[in-house]
């Protein structure tokens, strides 16, 4: 019964599109040392690669990802967990190079190595970013990895090519981030209590029982606006050096 009606708030359906929006944005380069890592097997092996590589890479993202979400419980992770998350957010918007450094291989299980070690090193942002979004929920966890993982391994190619064509993904997948950092801030147990007394304004109430605080908001906005600025000086940097 907790079940059902966890699914039926408009919260619930609020958390699983942000956790499946967050992963993907995050994965775009996790998928890329998939492909990368795979490309110089023999045509039969490189299924196999990408299949058992990102296979056990996933098993334990998902791990790791509710060891963070349980972690997160506990007084300063969120602040912590929040800063990282900024730092990300804003990275997302940055122009950064490729990974011509990922090395491939021709031996299937030292291709599977290279995926999964990779995937592991790069998997941080994405732990902390969809842990926070789950609020806790476990629920909101597994269906939101469920659903996301497989877009991001099998449907790698295209996903790249749309935030190619279209960067407003990016954008918004950088708020999105942001406004989860901006929550997380406020929610620490080391602050909720504090703020909860002496900011209630923060809380705005929307209809469907849903809430949110100007500090999601706030968050959001800095973000877009750090990592557009950011951008614009790397963009004068390399104009000046060209």
């Amino acid at each position: 019964m907790e079940f059902m009606a966890e699914i039926q708030t408009a919260a619930f359906w609020a958390g699983l599109l942000s956790i499946i929006v967050v992963n993907i944005v995050l994965s775009g380069d996790n998928a890329v040392v998939i492909a990368l890592a795979a490309r110089s097997l023999p045509k039969h092996q490189q299924g196999k690669a990408i299949a058992w590589g990102a296979g056990a890479a996933v098993a334990l993202r998902i791990v790791l990802t509710i060891v963070a979400v349980e972690a997160l419980k506990y007084p300063f992770l969120k602040l912590i967990g929040a800063v990282l998350l900024f730092w990300i957010a804003v990275k997302l918007l940055i122009p950064e190079d490729g990974d011509e450094n990922i090395e491939s291989s021709d031996n299937l299980i030292q291709a599977i190595k290279t995926i999964l070690i990779a995937d592991l090193v790069m998997s941080l942002d994405n732990v902390i970013g969809v842990a926070a979004a789950a609020k806790g929920s476990m629920l909101l966890l597994i269906l939101g990895l469920a659903i996301s993982i497989p877009l991001v391994i099998f449907g790698a190619t295209i996903l790249l090519k749309m935030m190619d064509r279209f960067p407003i993904i990016i954008t918004i997948g950088a708020g999105l981030l942001g406004w989860v950092s901006g929550e997380m801030l406020v929610t620490d147990p080391f602050v909720v209590g504090w703020i909860a007394d002496n900011l209630p304004w923060l809380e705005i109430h929307l209809p469907f029982g849903m809430e949110i605080n100007w500090a999601q908001i706030l968050g959001a906005a800095f973000v877009i606006t750090a990592g557009k600025w950011f951008a614009l000086r790397a963009h004068e940097g390399e104009e000046k050096t060209g």
